[in-house]
């Protein structure tokens, strides 16, 4: 078959592959970049949403710095159209005592610390968004099983059916179990935390406040994050609910009315009762970080460079601003007329996100052993640092403006005044 040429080929159509298709287009001056996006479902499009439509069971909590990656690329137009929930605050507290921490988005200046969006809805806005170029060609459903080794400039992908792709650059954005990391022989370390998570949707006595909600108990975290429906009901909850695997098969069992009830227990009816349980889902927690994230004319992005553990509902938020740095140097080196692939440039990403991932993972395994510590010292010292801080407003809307992405050292196309808001 006659070879195809690109100068950059993206596998994987998730949030993060599609985002960073999307942003390498909308950046692109002079001459566009002839982009690949590969991936192995049929796209599905923008679901049509009424009063009623139940929600996805998965969702992400965006910060204020992926929601300006958003609108900057021009996806989150599309977003608003659809639906999403406000998260105007957050309180955590400590199942085994008094420690507690609240955050508030006006505190640091802001409306909302974030944005609850379902997955469908940003996969498909994105997706709709991408259409608008004509130098992406969405080549779906489709697999790779091959990729070369870089010759004369150029990296070759082998697709399931035999056509062969080849670009100046090869992003992987193929998630956990990626194959462009296993084709390109990058090692990665794992660790189980033997637990998984239960996600699935629920509707509460009382509304959620535009809250999100999170108890810290011996066996993991539960989160319930604030959900509103086409006509602005505020009384449905994305629910993460981690759990020892010990635990996990018995709360499974469970019928929708004696779930409703433990997780309210659980929750200590801060909603008041569970009155809707949606299907529940649950999926195993690893922590996955790849020993590099980079090689000649190949790059690592996502999930497919490290996962995390969802506590601090960090995983797509870290992907998204891989996608930024990505998208930075990629136009940096355009514009000095280097080579995409050339390895100089692609070290200046790992560089700038490598050590920023590893820290996030760090201190999210810190926080899943401090809170599962039963030891009474250990306890008494948790919960005192949680009220110390929670009354320590400078630390902690330092914290919260970090976390939300508003601070710190952010791509251009993630710092909040880059560009005007529309939402």
């Amino acid at each position: 078959m006659t070879e195809q040429y690109y100068d950059v080929i993206v596998v994987g159509g998730g949030m993060v592959g599609t985002a960073l298709a999307v942003a390498l287009a909308s950046q692109t001056k002079g001459q566009p970049l002839h982009i690949a996006l590969i991936e192995a479902q049929t796209p599905a499009a923008m679901p049509t949403l009424g009063e009623k439509s139940p929600f996805e069971p998965r969702v992400s909590a965006l910060t204020q710095a992926s929601r300006q990656l958003l609108n900057n690329i021009g996806v989150w137009p599309h977003i608003v159209r659809q639906r999403y929930g406000l998260m105007q605050q957050m309180k955590v507290w400590d199942a085994d005592g008094t420690g507690h921490i609240e955050f508030s988005g006006e505190d640091i200046g802001q409306s909302e610390l974030g944005f609850i969006v379902e997955n469908q809805v940003t996969v498909a806005a994105l997706f709709e968004r991408l259409q608008d170029f004509d130098n992406i060609e969405l080549i779906a459903p489709a697999r790779i099983d091959g990729l070369s080794e870089l010759h004369q400039g150029l990296r070759t992908v082998t697709l399931d059916d035999g056509r062969e792709l080849a670009a100046r650059l090869v992003v992987g954005a193929d998630g956990a179990m990626s194959k462009v990391r296993e084709l390109a022989g990058i090692t990665h370390q794992e660790k189980s935390y033997q637990q998984s998570a239960i996600v699935t949707t629920v509707k509460t006595e009382n509304p959620h406040q535009h809250t999100a909600w999170q108890r810290f108990l011996d066996s993991g975290p539960l989160a319930f994050l604030p959900l509103r429906s086409c006509d602005g009901d505020d009384h449905s909850c994305s629910i993460v609910w981690s759990l020892d695997d010990e635990e996990l098969d018995a709360k499974m069992a469970l019928d929708d009315e004696g779930f409703a009830a433990v997780l309210a227990r659980a929750f200590e009816n801060r909603l008041g009762d569970i009155v809707e349980v949606d299907k529940r889902f649950a999926f195993p927690l690893r922590q996955r970080h790849a020993d590099m994230y980079v090689q000649p004319g190949m790059a690592l992005v996502g999930d497919a460079a490290h996962t995390i553990h969802p506590l601090a509902g960090q995983g797509v938020n870290l992907g998204l601003m891989d996608v930024a740095v990505l998208t930075e140097e990629l136009m940096h080196a355009s514009r000095r007329q280097l080579d995409l692939g050339d390895i100089s440039v692609l070290q200046r990403y790992q560089r700038r996100r490598r050590g920023d991932n590893a820290l996030m993972m760090g201190t999210m395994s810190g926080f899943k052993l401090l809170f599962g510590e039963t030891a009474l010292p250990v306890r008494w010292l948790r919960n005192t640092g949680m009220n110390w801080l929670n009354e320590l407003s400078p630390v902690k809307n330092r914290v919260a403006a970090n976390a939300m992405g508003l601070s710190g050292d952010l791509p251009d196309l993630a710092k909040p005044d880059f560009l005007n808001p529309t939402f």
